[in-house]
């Protein structure tokens, strides 16, 4: 770790104003304090830290983040910084987060807005200095447009997972999985589902029965499991009902169950 901190003084990034601290992390590698990142997210320095410390050991020391009040190294940067004595005092952290830190930390956060401000930050704060330093004004444009790519990528797939977990259907889970993936990769995988589940419409055009005769020969072999629940025979879904806007439980089937049914067929 290079202990050499050095204070930029205040900057401006749009509407968002902080301390710019260079250093710690590396060699011209930028960081934030946590109290600035509270101010930028409209949260509280308790509420921030609380999220850190949860999380504490996802977060590594000199690569990730810095406890400015347990090392003594730091006092000069602290006082540089606008804390008083008393503000040191009463803190039991004073954390210093790395970009990499800083990333971790929205990742916990998980919002909409917090991305939009990491966005703004990585590529105006944490990145573009640095580069512009070494005199690569084109890396700098590439690198920033990479970055925003990435990041609003991530953030897309991330919608479409949250949407496939909350559906029942089998089949739209896997294509807003497989579009996900797209997203991501520029891939579309087809998820392997472990278990195949067929309707009791499906389980009778297998067998050339009816829906309502596949239902029957279920019940009266026991092969539902008790609401909510599932054995090797099938699982409980909610279904729409075809004669109103109501879910109901459908009984799904898996191979297993279709055999069981099949069985009974044949006697």
């Amino acid at each position: 770790m290079n202990n050499q901190l050095k204070v930029l003084g205040t900057e401006h990034i749009g509407k968002i104003t902080f301390t710019g601290i260079e250093g710690g992390f590396g060699p011209g590698k930028k960081a934030m304090l946590v109290r600035d990142i509270a101010l930028i997210h409209k949260q509280t320095v308790g509420n921030i830290n609380l999220l850190i410390n949860r999380n504490r050991k996802r977060f590594k020391d000199g690569i990730d983040i810095i406890d400015l009040k347990t090392n003594q190294n730091f006092a000069i940067v602290l006082s540089k910084s606008g804390f008083t004595q008393n503000q040191i005092n009463a803190s039991s952290h004073i954390y210093l987060l790395s970009e990499r830190g800083y990333a971790k930390l929205l990742k916990i956060m998980d919002d909409d807005k917090a991305w939009e401000i990491y966005d703004e930050l990585v590529d105006n704060y944490f990145n573009m200095r640095v580069a512009i330093k070494a005199n690569k004004p084109a890396i700098v444009s590439q690198e920033r447009l990479a970055i925003m790519r990435d990041n609003s990528a991530t953030r897309r797939a991330n919608i479409l997972y949250k949407i496939a977990m909350a559906t029942e259907s089998t089949s739209s889970k896997e294509t807003l999985l497989a579009k996900a993936a797209e997203v991501l990769t520029g891939e579309m995988t087809i998820p392997v589902m472990k278990i195949k589940y067929y309707s009791a419409g499906e389980v009778g055009k297998k067998l050339s029965i009816s829906a309502q005769k596949v239902g029957r020969i279920a019940n009266k072999l026991g092969l539902k499991a008790e609401q909510p629940g599932q054995n090797k025979y099938g699982r409980w879904a909610n279904s729409k009902s075809k004669y109103s806007d109501k879910e109901v439980p459908q009984w799904l089937y898996t191979d297993e169950g279709i055999k069981a049914v099949k069985k009974e067929v044949e006697k």
